[in-house]
């Protein structure tokens, strides 16, 4: 029989224990809603929702680090010990002609002990802590679509993840006549469908937000536009209140303006300020908690995700022929992805712009491990890997040959957004700061540099170094020399990235990075703003090697074009596209054959000149 892998079962345990915490939630909280209906049917299809969220989770395939990953925001927090009473004893006596003063026995204070849940709430409780995400409802969306948003929406409250959701109403014009009325019509039907699914929803009618930027806010050091609106401590005071009580809080995008009037305004503006609140609100409550025990019945405040849920989908990409972006670096692609906007697409995703404004103003307030999603309402379940993985539905540093034929890619796939960092590229030895590629190398490797070698070769060989961030990752490739040929052969000698930041988009983002620079060069898709070539030029194949035993040997082979083993070793090589590319398009229906002429022979010289590159680390 078929085990399943160990990195799944602590996601099994917690999706079990927690299926029936919104059932357990239902007789104790009650909405304005709840008290006017009868609740919702609990024996309609027995079983059928939680197969669903089984389901969900089977097809999210999570890895060991996206399980590590989700236990550490969601699993249970380590408890904090009481601190030991010292003990008082009186002062001994040295002189033995004296006579002891006698002590004055003081009353030790004992600390006064809070009640322990009951066992059985302290099951359902313990193995999810629960966090936030601000969703983004912008409709409108007729009740079958609310009601598949509603159930993923109950299926992350069961892993942990309780949505502040914000309404908005894409055809509804503001400043007509009966806009108000409107959007709280549409409040409550999401209040409605969230309930009709199990799940306690309250919606927050009042304004949670005041109108203009704020006070201490310094514009012109951001470089993002700041939220038109901004909280105070008391704004939030509803949405706790909610959270608290297991409810989901709905809120139509209300502010108060400078008379204290309610108005309504873009929901945008309404998610910024929220984003930044509810972080201040969650540094605030750490630190105010972080020596006392945590109450189970607390949410923390900090968004742990921005998801969007919209008619569109994810953010069009003219690389993927209107497909949407898979992940996106905002740090470095947002300026990019405005200039290759298309004309048609303001048509088809008018919101799609806005919206990765929205997300980067988030980011900016989250916690970097943060990260936003941009999906359609066709894509609810996607939201279950995404919590659990971090990930987009597939990755964007895969083949495009692979990617063109994956059917997870379709217009509906959902836009993972992250804040990223800075990709740049660097052509000489003395550009490079060598204390901290050192430093990077070392812990990503975990052994010792020989420094002076190293570099001595690099001088000689080095074509570019692609560098994420502040030296957080990058690639070396080098120019070997070849006896059999009068062009060098393209090695990367280095691909490594901090295991702080493992997991987090930075290895998609610098691979992508490399692609453009070397065996993708050539082709529209790999035009980018990183400072190197901008896709000007011919691809060369890109060759490596790596040990047999290397546990990302697995990540190697779905990204190279081929492999061969060679003892200890393992050669791999990505062939130049746009060299296929045309000599595909030459032969037509024919194809390509699987050796062409300008191949016989390579991998006998690759073979030759690997084999001989010197170790850079020491013995």
């Amino acid at each position: 029989m078929l085990q399943h892998p160990p990195c799944h079962r602590s996601l099994f345990t917690s999706a079990f224990k927690v299926t029936n915490r919104s059932q357990s939630l239902k007789a104790s909280y009650a909405t304005i809603r709840g008290l006017r209906e009868p609740p919702p049917d609990g024996n309609e299809e027995p079983g059928s929702p939680d197969n669903d969220f089984i389901l969900s989770i089977l097809r999210a395939n999570p890895s060991l680090r996206d399980t590590r990953s989700y236990l550490a925001s969601f699993g249970p927090r380590p408890k904090t010990q009481p601190k030991p009473i010292p003990s008082l004893t009186p002062t001994s006596v040295t002189d033995p002609t004296k006579k002891p003063i006698e002590q004055k026995v003081e009353s030790i204070p004992v600390p006064l002990e809070h009640p322990k849940p009951s066992p059985i709430i302290a099951s359902i409780l313990d193995p999810v802590v629960r966090r936030t995400a601000l969703v983004k409802m912008q409709g409108p969306f007729t009740d079958v679509q609310l009601d598949s948003i509603a159930r993923g929406m109950v299926h992350l409250e069961k892993l942990g993840l309780v949505s502040v959701i914000v309404v908005e109403n894409d055809e509804l014009l503001r400043g007509d006549q009966d806009e108000r009325s409107a959007i709280v019509e549409d409040t409550m039907r999401i209040v409605s469908a969230l309930e009709k699914r199990g799940a306690r929803a309250r919606p927050v009618l009042g304004a949670v937000v005041r109108l203009g930027p704020k006070s201490d806010e310094d514009e012109s050091s951001l470089d993002f536009v700041p939220p038109e609106a901004h909280t105070i401590p008391s704004d939030l005071v509803p949405i706790r209140s909610a959270l608290r009580s297991g409810e989901i809080p709905v809120i139509p995008p209300f502010a108060l303006d400078s008379f204290c009037r309610s108005v309504r305004v873009d929901s945008n503006d309404v998610i910024g300020a929220l984003a930044r609140g509810m972080a201040e609100a969650g540094v605030a409550s750490h630190e105010e908690t972080e020596d006392s025990s945590i109450d189970p019945n607390e949410v923390d405040l900090t968004p742990l995700r921005l998801m969007i849920i919209n008619r569109e989908g994810g953010v069009p990409s003219y690389a993927r022929s209107g497909y949407p972006h898979l992940l996106i670096n905002l740090t470095s692609e947002y300026n990019f992805i405005h200039d290759t906007f298309r004309d048609s697409w303001r048509h088809t995703h008018r919101s799609s712009l806005s919206n990765l404004s929205l997300a980067r103003t988030c980011l900016a307030y989250m916690p970097p491990t943060s990260s936003a999603v941009m999906v359609s309402h066709r894509s609810q379940s996607s939201l279950i890997g995404n919590l659990i993985t971090n990930k987009p539905a597939v990755s964007s540093s895969l083949p495009h040959a692979l990617l063109q034929g994956n059917r997870k890619l379709t217009p509906h796939t959902p836009t993972l957004l992250r804040r990223g960092l800075p990709i740049r590229v660097v052509r000489t030895v003395d550009q490079i700061d060598r204390q901290k590629l050192n430093a990077l190398l070392e812990q990503s490797f975990g052994r010792v540099l020989e420094e002076d070698a190293f570099y001595s070769r690099l001088e000689k060989t080095l074509d570019f170094v692609v560098v994420a961030g502040d030296y957080v990752g990058a690639a070396i490739v080098t120019n070997e020399p070849c006896p059999r040929s009068d062009l060098p052969i393209s090695y990367l000698d280095k691909f490594a990235v901090l295991p702080s930041h493992q997991g987090d988009g930075t290895v998609d983002f610098l691979w992508v990075a490399l692609h453009d620079e070397s065996y993708g060069l050539g082709h529209p898709f790999s035009v980018n703003p990183n400072g190197g070539k901008e896709g000007q030029g011919n691809g060369r194949d890109l060759v490596w090697r790596s040990r047999a035993n290397n546990p990302v040997n697995k990540w190697y082979f779905e990204r190279s074009s081929g492999h061969m083993r060679m003892g200890d070793w393992v050669l791999f090589w990505c062939d130049a596209e746009k060299r296929l590319k045309i000599e595909e398009g030459r032969r037509g229906s024919q194809g390509l054959s699987y050796i062409e002429e300008w191949e016989e022979g390579r991998l006998s010289s690759w073979m030759d000149v690997v084999t001989k590159i010197p170790s850079s680390w020491k013995k």
